[in-house]
């Protein structure tokens, strides 16, 4: 064991591990909010897109970090301003920014003869370079998440559970998908430095489905993909350096691999238990008659609260296990 865990006795394998952990509870608890929502595509957008400002920054000699930050605001900003000018669908609209960034990265780069280089690490991430301001931007970047997801986490809930009773209840749904947006954006930019930008999207999907597996509400489904997460970058730590293996791949292939193995469990859990599957697929019984006093016709001065009816009606959609709609009643 000892020998096992030997490499992260070194200086740049302990920064490899500790910025790893961050990148791992970053995605994790992002990632959690890309599932339930099943926005996958907007997080590959913005990875990719990152590659045009990071290329500008490199040739440049700026910090590719900046150059990252600004392709993502540009993508940040050019959805919402096609989404309000153009009818066209979210996901139409994340694809052509998505093809129109990465064009202009390839061009900026073809440009460029002693690129090569720098663009396997824009792509692929270097995580054994990681430096203590990279820890510490990673750091500042996970509490901003933290207290973000904090505030909004009921206008996420009712954003995924249905836009209409956000709007209902006064959650600002357009608010909520903006600020979504924004951090998967920050989880990106924060992240490309450890695994790469073709990569990141491992770690911000496969955590998150592993762990929904598992649990059924969205605060636990963060904790144990941040948890996940970390284990899988240890994981990929330890096979790339005793199999010489790309370290940042590795991590986004351990990652995929857990979310895998966490599916073949949760299967052969459910298989294990047929009877308590029978009776969680059996009708729950009918409510007890009421008294003809209590089923008089309600007073018209009574209003009926739709955002209640729209929750509570048999017959509404449940987009994702992790949702739970009492989670709105919560301050």
């Amino acid at each position: 064991m000892t020998d096992l865990l030997d490499p992260f006795s070194t200086a740049f394998m302990l920064r490899a591990l500790l910025g790893g952990v961050l990148v791992a509870a970053l995605c994790g608890v992002v990632g959690t909010w890309v599932v339930v929502r099943g926005t996958a595509f907007l997080g590959e957008a913005m990875a990719h897109g990152l590659l045009p400002g990071v290329a500008i920054a490199t040739l440049l000699g700026l910090p590719p970090v900046a150059g990252a930050a600004a392709s993502a605001a540009v993508m940040t900003a050019g959805l919402s301003l096609v989404q309000r000018r153009v009818r066209l669908s979210q996901d139409t609209v994340i694809g052509l920014l998505y093809v129109g960034m990465l064009a202009v990265g390839v061009v900026i780069v073809s440009r460029s003869r002693s690129f090569a280089t720098d663009l396997t690490a824009i792509l692929f991430g270097d995580v054994l370079a990681i430096q203590e301001s990279d820890l510490a931007f990673l750091v500042v970047a996970l509490a901003v998440v933290l207290v973000v997801v904090t505030v909004f986490h009921r206008s996420f809930v009712a954003l995924a559970f249905d836009p209409r009773v956000a709007r209902t209840l006064g959650l600002r749904p357009r608010l909520a998908q903006v600020v979504l947006v924004a951090l998967v954006t920050l989880v990106v930019v924060a992240s490309y430095q450890a695994v790469g930008s073709l990569l990141v999207l491992g770690l911000l999907l496969a955590p998150a489905v592993a762990a929904g597996h598992w649990m059924r509400r969205v605060p636990s489904t963060m904790a144990l993909a941040a948890v996940l997460g970390a284990v899988a970058v240890v994981i990929g730590l330890l096979v790339s350096w005793h199999a010489g293996t790309a370290a940042g791949a590795t991590v986004a292939a351990s990652a995929v691999g857990l979310a895998a193995l966490s599916g073949i469990a949760r299967a052969a859990v459910v298989r294990l238990r047929p009877g308590r599957r029978a009776q969680e697929a059996r009708p729950a019984p009918a409510p007890p008659a009421r008294p003809a006093a209590a089923s008089a016709a309600p007073s018209r001065d009574a209003e009926p609260d739709p955002a209640h009816a729209q929750l509570h009606h048999p017959h509404h959609p449940h987009p994702h296990p992790a949702i739970d709609p009492r989670e709105l009643s919560r301050p």
